[in-house]
């Protein structure tokens, strides 16, 4: 794929200067990278740059707070049946481990239940609330789903089963009659902080009922690495709160006593690891994934909640397994989706993507749609069959509002849900082709030709000599990285390979570099899936390499490298 290359505009210089002189003469370039996040002055950066968690919004700012709470209360205070449900997915199921984990000191009777992907699909299900009512559950914690579930919260109130929903997706024009509704996002929800995970909103949950019960914020506080999971692999922004979140989160993480994450972090080849937000998406959350898309999810929430080390050591192992029956199946449908473009290329010239096959896996379809898009760039939607219905994952491109495409189709949906940049959503077989024209129409007259081009925006223009021990200690404190607060690329001009780069890897697809620029500074970088260029380099005429700042770690020494995302001969 070939990008753009974007370089953001400078801020203003008198205001770099500025707030440079302020914070100790820092470097103007990220001086810069903090103004483009609209941290301007000197106690802003101070917030940024140290997160407490004293400045956590008050839970009780949340519309409905205290009605969940008292109801809540009522149910401890009467010895009631309370039934934690959550998604199946990473953010459900973190938030399923995080209420269960907490509330299980303080309710006897108390379980949890997360509906199968296949059998009941997403959300809050018929057979989820038959369940309750057949098991005398009074009060059902449903997180990180519900929202939508007008229907379903009618039908529990018939079964006399009470509900409080804990959700964070994007609301419909009705809200569930349930007891009450937690989602910052409804229209006259006041809570200042918009983007909370589905386990964050949980997490709002418990502590607002901590506080209100005299129960230390410990108690709470030592959840926050299964919260910092649920943030980094839902792809939320990281910023603001769930900045402060993801930030104790991590260390909690990184220091958890935690059995069930103890072993997945084992059988990951991660024990030993400082994790960052990147390495939750690529180690901890496809595991914990796998479970919901290979199987049950009931699998990782007893993973998370495991008490005994061997016990959690088997349910790791478990989950190791479909995650690698996982990976067999996303490459063969994903091969399957490659030859259907082959097979039609007037795909190609279309302004979004909708494939189907009713032998796809269910569990598996969300990651392929991020793959066509890694190769095809375009709002792509992926289908399969599931009893009568096609049901799909819908994921975006860059700045592209997904939602609201699909949103304009919904007359012709069974249901739909989601985001921005996700979504899920259920057709009935006789509207397939309806819908598929009503989307293409929807992404063709909203999506712009900038937002057709992947590119790759780079925050500044730099020499090898900034990167200076000290430039890399500052830098280092501008993580946890996410969404909205992404982790700086870097250009550098005119650098020249030394003689020492080389293709590497088993089939010489990645690209081991040594270069030089203009300063005569060498350094070293890696370019994954660019070994072909090697060829093109070795000649040693200069080239440019737009790059993040990470570190290589080998035989337990740090050394600064550089992470190559693109070179232009």
């Amino acid at each position: 794929m070939n990008f753009e290359w974007v370089i953001k505009r400078k801020s203003d210089y008198e205001k770099i200067s500025q707030l440079s002189k302020e914070l100790n003469n820092l470097h103007p370039t990220l001086t810069n990278l903090l103004i483009s996040r609209n941290i301007d002055t000197f106690e802003k950066s101070k917030e940024f740059f140290r997160p407490d968690i004293e400045l956590l919004h008050d839970p009780f700012l949340m519309k409905n707070m205290d009605i969940a709470v008292e109801r809540l209360e009522s149910a401890v205070n009467n010895n009631e049946k309370i039934l934690v449900y959550g998604d199946y997915d990473v953010d459900g199921t973190t938030s399923v481990a995080l209420v269960y984990s907490f509330l299980k000191d303080y309710v006897k009777n108390l379980e949890f239940y997360v509906p199968d992907r296949y059998s009941e699909g997403y959300g809050i299900s018929t057979k989820g609330i038959d369940f309750a009512a057949e098991n005398n559950f009074d009060l059902v914690i449903a997180l990180d789903c519900g929202i939508k579930a007008v229907d379903k919260i009618e039908y529990a109130n018939g079964k006399k089963v009470d509900f409080i929903i804990c959700d964070h997706h994007t609301p419909g024009e009705k809200i569930p009659q349930a007891v009450a509704v937690l989602n910052p996002k409804q229209i006259d929800c006041k809570y200042p902080y918009k983007e909370l995970s589905g386990c964050g909103v949980g997490f709002k949950f418990m502590q607002a009922y901590a506080q209100k019960n005299n129960i230390s914020s410990k108690k709470i506080f030592k959840h926050l690495d299964l919260l910092a999971i649920s943030i980094a692999s839902d792809i939320v922004p990281i910023t603001g709160e769930n900045r402060i979140l993801e930030h104790f989160g991590i260390i909690e993480l990184n220091k958890t006593q935690k059995p069930g994450l103890k072993a997945l972090k084992k059988i990951a080849g991660a024990e030993e690891l400082d994790f960052t937000v990147s390495d939750i998406v690529f180690k901890l959350g496809p595991r914990i994934n796998a479970a919901g898309r290979m199987d049950h999810a009931d699998t990782a929430v007893d993973l998370l909640i495991e008490q005994e080390t061997a016990t959690a050591m088997e349910f790791a192992e478990k989950i190791n397994v479909f995650n690698e029956n996982r990976k067999n199946d996303q490459d063969n449908i994903t091969i399957d989706v490659f030859k259907i473009f082959e097979q039609k290329p007037e795909l190609i010239s279309k302004k979004s993507t909708v494939v189907y096959n009713e032998d796809w896996s269910k569990g598996i379809i969300g990651i392929v749609a991020s793959k066509v898009i890694e190769k095809y760039y375009k709002p792509t939607i992926v289908l399969t069959k599931s009893h009568d219905k096609w049901t799909g994952s819908a994921r975006s491109v860059a700045n592209f509002d997904l939602y609201e495409a699909i949103d304009a189709c919904s007359h012709l949906l069974h249901s739909f849900g989601g985001h921005k940049f996700a979504a899920g959503l259920t057709i009935d077989d006789d509207k397939l082709h309806q819908f598929i024209e009503c989307f293409e129409n929807s992404v063709a007259s909203k999506i712009s030709e900038e937002q057709q081009e992947p590119k790759i925006e780079i925050s500044d223009i730099i020499s090898f000599d900034d990167i200076t021990d000290k430039f890399v200690n500052i830098l280092d404190q501008f993580a946890p990285y996410g969404p909205e607060n992404m982790k700086p690329v870097f250009v550098t001009f005119g650098v020249a390979d030394t003689g020492a780069s080389r293709s590497i890897g088993k089939d010489f697809s990645h690209l081991k570099l040594e270069v030089k620029d203009k300063s005569g500074k060498i350094l070293s970088g890696i370019a994954f899936g660019q070994g072909h260029i090697y060829d093109l380099i070795k000649n040693k005429k200069p080239f440019d390499i737009c790059y993040t700042i990470g570190e290589n770690v080998f035989n337990g020494k740090k050394t600064l490298q550089l992470d190559i995302k693109d070179i232009r001969l």
